[in-house]
């Protein structure tokens, strides 16, 4: 399958990967059909979806069965009028329905908007509006239900409201009903082009609105390397990315590239995280392959593993905030695997990543992926040296990269200021070493100047992180009138340091960081707290630490 789509598939080193990894991109490339159809009439009883969740239920999806399912769902939604560019959010949690729902609306042509199950009315009506959203498919749960019921009289474009059960209220459609009832689908004439949208993502950005990420029908092809030269998956492989399907994480590692490398996607669909039953999915199921954010791994070493069998983990990937290298040291340590960090965006495929021929350095996100072409940027416009920070930038000067978003969907503004001068300018700081590994520094927005310095919040916060004091913590400027700022540390603590949060702890935190790292980078304030303000994907809102500490 792979091999259609690259012109090479096998490389022996970083080397030759770079210099000779070439998309082969066909004229009108549809996921649904040119990967999973295409399984299904090569392979039919090759496994697709291996879904599990915390009721001991179990469905596993041959391509086969998964092409009839998908054909029963399309033509279900053709019969609600649903066509090409058509927009439909779907909020579907870990539920099996979401790849059936993405697969048939990929059929069809319409536009898919993943989105995830802790929008409330008002985030409701918002993207109902902002993307005029004529369908919601959604998990039959009272709350989502509720939420969606109540932002109806503020959504205007709104025709449709699919539930997949188990409760179906009045005025609902019901999904399986319907798939049940379905007539035998007939592929529309013409589905897409190349360029047309194929999906939206709501960003959840840590200021402001989220923005509306446009991807189109070869999106999926840029995820190639994520599974294939970053996950490191083969035929063989079962594949377990931890991440709800509201997000694009879930897109980056429960469905494209996977499909296309030919393995199997793992899904645990769950109500609540607990590390022990990922480590028993991974054991009674022989999982090769993880990819989680460091949360994740932060939980997981806390585990003892040895009543785990991991054996079949083969590989593991960390992405979605920057890796902290203590938690890299004590994953190696208890299993013998090196995590392997990957860097991108909602606007973007894997962009810097570690990859298989490479040794991994803790903390670092690796060198920039061939399919883009990565450079850190000064603010006086050049490109940055060794060892100093710049923005990461994409440039365009051989057009848009595959994967890449075109622009920001109805929003000219946003649009401007992230594309110019020929370039595609991420908001993210970094750094790169003397063997080209780049080193996430922090958003741009989010450095602090403190007596002509120029401060990542990411070092002093992984600094802090080696403490067993600190569970999580947040690195922001406060105003200083000699300094201009000053680093300020905002810490949950651990249980077991609860009780001694006070000015004695603080002084043991701030000594700490004086020798993890530069000592004029260590937190003149510190703030004890239970909690931290976070964007609804679990992002540390900054901005609002900042915008609090201003006002006192």
């Amino acid at each position: 399958m792979i091999e259609r789509f690259l012109e090479k598939t096998e490389f022996t080193s970083q080397e030759d990967f770079e210099q000779n990894y070439k998309l082969k991109v066909p004229a009108n490339f549809n996921f649904a059909y040119d990967v999973v159809d295409a399984w299904a009439a090569e392979q039919p009883d090759k496994l697709a979806l291996l879904w599990t969740n915390d009721k001991n239920e179990c469905r596993r999806f041959t391509f086969a069965e998964m092409k009839e399912e998908t054909d029963k769902t399309a033509s279900y939604f053709l019969s609600l009028d649903i066509k090409k560019d058509d927009k439909v959010m779907v909020i579907l949690k870990r539920r099996y329905e979401f790849w059936l729902t993405i697969i048939a609306l990929h059929k069809i042509g319409a536009v898919i908007i993943p989105a995830t199950h802790l929008l409330t009315k008002k985030d409701i009506i918002y993207r109902n509006n902002a993307a005029d959203i004529m369908t919601i498919v959604a998990d039959g749960d009272e709350l989502i239900i509720g939420h969606i019921n109540d932002a109806m009289a503020e959504s205007p474009s709104m025709k449709h409201r699919v539930s997949i059960g188990p409760v179906i209220p009045e005025g609902w459609e019901d999904f399986h009903k319907g798939i049940e009832n379905a007539a035998p689908f007939v592929r529309p004439a013409h589905v897409n082009d190349n360029e047309d949208i194929m999906l939206i993502s709501f960003t959840s950005g840590t200021t402001g609105n989220p923005k509306m990420v446009a991807h189109n029908f070869v999106y999926p092809l840029g995820h190639i390397i994520t599974a294939k030269y970053w996950h490191n998956l083969h035929e063989g492989s079962l594949h377990l990315t931890i991440a709800d399907t509201g997000w694009l994480k879930a897109l980056w590692g429960k469905l494209y590239g996977q499909w296309i490398a030919g393995a199997a996607v793992f899904v645990y669909d769950h109500e609540k995280f607990t590390p022990s039953a990922i480590l028993e999915k991974i054991h009674d199921y022989h999982i090769t392959s993880l990819c989680a954010p460091p949360t994740i791994f932060r939980f997981l070493i806390r585990e003892d593993l040895t009543k785990y069998d991991l054996s079949s983990l083969e590989y593991c990937t960390i992405a979605g905030e920057a890796l902290n290298p203590a938690v890299y040291e004590q994953f190696h340590q208890l299993t013998g695997i090196k995590l392997r960090e990957g860097y991108g965006q909602s606007e973007t495929t894997l962009v810097i990543f570690t990859s298989p021929w490479m040794e991994p350095k803790p903390g670092s996100m690796g060198v920039p992926s061939p399919n883009y072409k990565v450079d850190l940027l000064t603010p006086d416009g050049r490109s940055a040296e060794e060892g100093e920070q710049g923005q990461i930038v994409i440039r365009l000067d051989n057009g848009l990269p595959v994967g890449l978003s075109e622009r920001y969907y109805r929003n000219e503004e946003l649009t401007n200021e992230a594309y110019h001068d020929n370039m595609y300018f991420t908001g993210d700081l970094a750094w790169r070493d003397e063997d080209g590994y780049f080193w996430f520094v922090g958003r741009a927005d989010d450095v602090i100047k403190s007596s002509g310095y120029r401060i990542g919040p990411f070092e002093v916060e992984s600094a802090l992180m080696t403490h067993p004091a600190v569970v999580e913590c947040a690195i922001t400027g406060v105003p200083d009138e000699i300094r201009g700022q000053v680093v300020k540390a905002t810490i949950i603590l651990s249980k077991e340091y609860k009780a001694k949060a006070g000015e004695e702890l603080a002084k043991e935190l701030q000594d700490h960081v004086k020798k993890v790292t530069a000592p004029y980078k260590y937190p003149r304030v510190i703030e004890f707290v239970d909690e931290l303000p976070k964007t609804i994907s679990g992002k540390i809102r900054r901005v609002e630490i900042r915008d609090k500490d201003s006002k006192k």
